[in-house]
Order: C-alpha cells, then structure tokens, then sequence
C-alpha cells in the first residue's frame, strides 16, 4: 500500500483509528474457546465488525508467538482473511525487531512477503543497518520506535546528549537513511507535549500513535500538536475496543467503542478540512 493510498483510505472513512489486535486467550468470549482457532475466529470477528470505522489492524506479534505454532497459524490466517476481504485496510505487524545484516533482512521478508504485512515496527537501537534492511522492500512500511509512551522510555530517549534528546538525534539522523521515505515513527500519546518538536523534524511521516484511551492519553491533544496536512496520524486502540466486553455481545461492544473514536476523529477532520 502508498502512503497516498492510506490518506484517501483515511479521508473517504473520516477515521484515522487502528485496532490492536493483541489476543489474549485469557480474555476472549469464552465460548469462542470451544472452536478451532479462538484467535483467528475472535480477531476475524472483531474485524468484520469495525473495518468500515478503522483505517489500520495492528497485531501485536508477541500474543500470537507465546501460543507457538498455533499462534502462528492463526496470524497467518488472520493477515490473510484482511487481504482478501478488506484490502484497503493498513497492516501492521507490531513485531518490534531490531537487528543487522543479514538478520533483518530476514526478518523484513517474514512480515513482508511472507506473511505480506504493509509495514512492521522496528527498534533502532543498532543503527541504520538494523532498520535499511527493511527499508528496501517497495510500497512496504518500516514504523520505527521514536519515543514510547511507557515508563522506561525516560531511562534513555529523553537523556540530552549534546544538549539535544536522544529521540531526537535518532530522529534528524533516520532521515539520511536510504529509502527514508519509508518511514514512519511510533510515538506515544502520552507525550503529546513533544509532538511540536516531533513535527520539526519529520514534518510529513505518518506517526503511529499508541497510548489514547487506556494508558491516559488525549486524542484532541495529540491532535493538535501532531496532525499535518496530510493528518499523518495512526491512533492505536487495543484494550478499549476488543475487549470491551467478553459476553457474547463482544462484537456490539467492540463496534460501539470503534464508532465512538470514529466519530471524534470525523469531528476533529470536520475542523481541519
């Protein structure tokens, strides 16, 4: 998928939302776990009730990889069943890799052909030969992490180096990196006071936004500081969505809380456009 693909997915559903999918056995319907796959049928689910509201699916590797084999299969499933039925619909795989060489040149043909994902979450921490790898697939996606919404992210990403924030080095020095243009950058809603600075440097790359609604932080906020022309906003929601309820009236209830964060963002676009 193109950017400009992406945007017009974004301005034809007024809604800039992605849905989490990280499935917890723990936490589905239960009656869903007497089927085969549970998680391949909750996330189908979950899918068919919110496409028309979400622009993006982002599951989170981790939940799929502790069920082993299982979990794979049921990933699999899961991007294949949004290609064929949704193809509009922004994949991500929230997998977080960070390596070099070789290494990530693997893992960027995993997710990409493979398991064909749109784009993947990367971690930087090993510089541009950990990420250009990744960067190298056409019309593929590499998000890269810039500054996260959890506790720890102040143990180094804030740290000045030079006077300057350690995010933003990593940030000004990913934009020399070949096929750039590739890019974009998670960063949390929690920190909404550093989307101004953020905009500084990557004025036109979409941010994937993680952190609105359960961890605390404001989509108007994060809106207003980190909205561009081209809105350049993904707004990740997980917990408040999927697990809305585990009755069998999950899919009302995940629709519902869809539908309210899709209707904020329409109001939100009414404003700018």
């Amino acid at each position: 998928m193109t950017t400009q693909q992406l945007i017009d997915q974004i301005q034809q559903k007024k809604s800039f939302l992605c849905v989490g999918l990280d499935v917890d056995l723990n936490k589905i319907p239960p009656h869903l776990l007497e089927l085969e796959d549970p998680i391949f049928e909750f996330n189908k689910a979950i899918i068919d009730a919110t496409h028309d509201l979400a622009v993006a699916y982002k599951p989170n590797i981790a939940f799929y990889e502790a069920n082993g084999l299982k979990g794979w299969v049921s990933l699999q499933k899961t991007i294949v069943y949004i290609n064929e039925n949704y193809p509009e619909i922004f994949t991500i795989a929230d997998a977080k890799r960070g390596d070099i060489g070789n290494t990530s040149s693997m893992y960027a043909k995993a997710f990409f052909e493979d398991l064909n994902f749109d784009s993947v979450t990367v971690a930087p921490y090993m510089g541009k030969d950990s990420v250009e790898p990744f960067l190298a697939f056409e019309n593929k996606h590499t998000i890269m992490l810039a500054l996260t919404s959890n506790e720890g992210a102040f143990d180094f990403q804030t740290l000045k180096i030079d006077g300057k924030e350690l995010y933003k080095h990593v940030l000004e020095t990913s934009k020399t990196w070949k096929n750039s243009e590739n890019l974009m950058y998670v960063v949390g809603a929690t920190k909404a006071e550093y989307f101004t600075e953020i905009r500084k440097i990557v004025p036109d790359s979409f941010l994937l936004v993680p952190g609105v609604g359960a961890q605390g932080g404001s989509l108007s906020d994060v809106c207003k500081y980190g909205m561009n022309e081209n809105i350049g906003l993904l707004i990740n929601s997980s917990r408040a969505i999927i697990y809305a309820s585990n009755g069998i009236d999950f899919l009302e209830k995940a629709r519902a809380e869809a539908l309210k964060m899709q209707q904020e963002m329409a109001a939100i676009l009414n404003t700018v456009q």
